[in-house]
This record gives structure tokens, sequence and C-alpha cells, in this order.
């Protein structure tokens, strides 16, 4: 079924858009305050505030921002937030969110689009609800609640990498977002695996231009970034919470300890790499881009020392690849079993909401009541080993699914040219 021409397509993604806004406010209703979807805006307040220490001529990486938070992107972000800083607070949250859901339909159409699809309107129409869909998912909803970035970096990696081999200034922009912040470096290491040398030496130009951007205009800054704070990954957060969905958080996490074993978590993030490293580069060569890139940039996440469940938004690009792959496919077993697997992961991810209705400090405040999202809150035993660590399981399971259905050579597809791009 070409999703781009049919109109009963259309039809259902509608109504499944319109669907997950209900649900999205009966999980917690939008007007909750503080715990409803456009109430919080943390993270975007501390870039702001942030942004504004160094037009004040402070310095970035020792203020404590909104009176305890630790500044931990690299010095160029400062240009990207210092425009939220000059506004005022409700029209600097407004616009971020607009941005936010626009930056999100542009990556679902362009992934589509890098899946051979036409942009029509009825696929700009799947494409609105397939972002409403994606609000459920705990990565994007804690995205927009708290105001967060990653979804901009993500498009800027998609913008740039799912574009044909060869295109003109292909990986400079995975470059510069690497220089805002450093989880996009993990694409570097794709490029070199998939041998795309011109690429991968592109976005090493794209870093570079960027870290000598922020010295010239941020000197001192850049000084304790690249060579201090960048290395203090205890500035993000304790290892030991439930939202830190990396291998370091899961050690964290399953041994109760703020020390969890650097040599464990080194050994078990080399061995996702590999594992992960042949499904991408076995993607790549079947022509699956986009699965290769999703599944990059959440090695990206899996891999970090802290990873929240907001760093994650690459299940978006995942589950375009997923519709696109469902829609395409024969009826029959593989596509049952591939639809089962893709609602098994959707459910997985989503915003699954625990209340707890006694104070508590979270986020830089003293609450009365909190309604956490994510199902790594929730234990039932003997479950609680897979509802902790959600995220990294989807990886995996995807990881596994894509050497299993791509491990032989694809039916009349040359093996790539190395080092054209």
């Amino acid at each position: 079924m070409k999703l781009e021409r049919s109109t009963p397509a259309v039809v259902g993604f509608l109504l499944a858009g319109l669907l997950s806004v209900w649900a999205q406010h009966s999980l917690i209703p939008f007007t909750e305050p503080y715990w409803g979807l456009f109430q919080n805006f943390l993270d975007l307040d501390v870039y702001r505030a942030g942004a504004q220490v160094v037009l004040d001529g402070g310095d970035l990486y020792q203020a404590k921002l909104l009176g305890q938070m630790d500044f931990t992107y690299a010095p160029l972000s400062v240009v990207l937030f210092a425009p939220f800083a000059w506004m005022a607070a409700g029209p600097a949250h407004l616009v971020w969110t607009i941005a936010i859901f626009v930056a999100l339909y542009l990556v679902v159409v362009l992934g589509f689009k890098s899946l051979g699809h036409e942009v029509t309107w009825r696929l700009r129409a799947i494409a609105v609800s397939i972002v409403l869909l994606s609000a459920l998912l705990e990565p994007v909803r804690s995205t927009i609640w708290f105001g967060q970035i990653n979804v901009f970096l993500m498009l800027l990696v998609i913008a740039d990498l799912a574009r044909p081999e060869g295109s003109r200034l292909r990986g400079v922009g995975a470059g510069i977002a690497a220089g805002i912040k450093l989880t996009p470096l993990m694409f570097g290491a794709y490029l070199l695996a998939i041998r795309q040398w011109r690429t991968a030496a592109r976005m090493a130009a794209g870093f570079a231009a960027s870290v000598v951007l922020g010295f010239a205009l941020m000197p001192s800054a850049s000084k304790d970034f690249w060579f201090g704070t960048m290395f203090d990954s205890d500035r993000v957060s304790s290892p030991q919470t439930y939202g830190n969905q990396s291998i370091r958080g899961a050690i964290a996490n399953f041994t109760h300890t703020d020390h969890p074993s650097t040599l464990l978590w080194l050994v078990l993030s080399a061995a996702l790499v590999l594992l992960a490293g042949r499904a991408c580069v076995l993607a790549h060569r079947h022509g699956q881009e986009l699965l290769a890139l999703s599944i990059v940039g959440m090695t990206s996440c899996a891999v970090s020392p802290v990873a929240w469940s907001h760093h994650w938004v690459w299940l978006v690009p995942l589950l375009v690849v997923a519709i696109h792959q469902i829609a395409e496919r024969i009826p029959g077993p593989g596509a049952f079993a591939l639809a089962a697997l893709a609602l098994g992961g959707f459910a997985s991810a989503i915003a699954w909401r625990t209340h707890f209705a006694f104070p508590m400090w979270y986020a830089n405040r003293s609450v009365e009541e909190a309604y956490l999202t994510g199902l790594f809150f929730k234990h039932p035993p003997p479950f609680d080993w897979f509802t902790t660590q959600p995220l990294t399981l989807i990886l995996v399971v995807t990881s596994v699914v894509t050497i299993v259905a791509y491990r032989r050579p694809g039916p009349g597809r040359p093996a790539p040219a190395a080092g054209r791009s």
C-alpha cells in the first residue's frame, strides 16, 4: 500500500492522531499545574538562564542556573539559546513548543521521503497524525514537557545524512550537531564503518569548525568545557536514577549504587556497539538508511554515561521505518510479526503514568504530588528487569531483528561502492 496515495490510510491515521490527543489528556490533563504537557519547560529555562549568564559576562560552567542547575552543553549552543534569553518566558515557551512540533513533522516527512515516498498532501496529513501519535512516547512527551533540544539535533542529523550519498556538504550538519552536544559523534563512527570517507571528513570539519567558532566567541567557557567539564558526567545527574536510560544507568539501578562499575559499563557498551554496528551496516547495504540512522542515534543514547528518556527521540524515525515496512509488505506471517513487534515497542515506550500522592523533591523544586511518566518508574516483580530499562531493550531487539532480516545480500542489489562520499 502506497501511503501517499491512500485516502483510507489518511483517514485511519487522522483518527489515530485525534485518539492520541484524547489519550494524552487522559494520561495527565493538559491543564494540570506543572505536570500538564505544556506546563513545565525546566530545561528551556536552564538554556535561557545559561545564555543570559554569557550575555552578562558571567562564568557559564560555574554558575548555578535557576538556583542549582548546571549548564552541560558545548559553548556553541549558547548561540542558539540567546534569542530565547531575550524573550519573556511565555513567548519563549510558545515559540520553542511550536518549533518542536515543526521539527517532529519535518523528521517524519524527511524520513518518508528518504524511504522513497512522494510527499503528497496525503503523506503530509499522515505525518501530522504521526507527530500526534509520537507525543504519546515518553521521549517525545518529556521533550515537549521539559522544553528539550534533542529533537532539533535529530532533525539536523537526518536532514544531513538521510540525503543521497554524494550530496553537497553531506556530513557537515551532523558535525555541527556534535559540536552542540557530543552524542552525535557516534554518527562519525557509523560513517567510517560504511566507508563513506568524504562524508566522515566533512563531519569532522563541521565539528572542528563548531569548536573553533565556540573558542572565537567564548574562549574562557570553551576552555572550561573542552578541557574539563565535558569529562564530568556527574554534573548531569547521579547515574542511579530510573530516568537514566543508558547502560551505565541500568548497572547503577540494578546494583543500587551511584558508583557503577566502569569496566562492566565499557564491556557491555562495546558489546552493544558491535551488535548495533552490525545491524547498521546491514541496513545501509540494503538501502535502509533511515533505519541505520535510527539505530545509531539510539546507540549513542545507550552508551552515554547519562541518557535521559528524552534523549531517545530516535524512536520517532524508527516509528516511520516500522510504518513504512508494514505498509509496503505483502500481508502474511512476516508482516503480522513485524506489526506485533512495532506495537510492542510502541507500548513499551509510551509515557505510562505513575502517580505519587505525597510531597517530594523533583527536578529542582518541591511538589505536593507527582505524575511521573515512563515504564521505567514501574517495577512489578518479576518484570522489573524489563521495565527498568525498556528503551535499551528496544534498541537490542531492533538490532537483532535487523540482522536477521538483512543477513543475506539483497536480491539483485549490488555491493555499495566504498569511499564515494
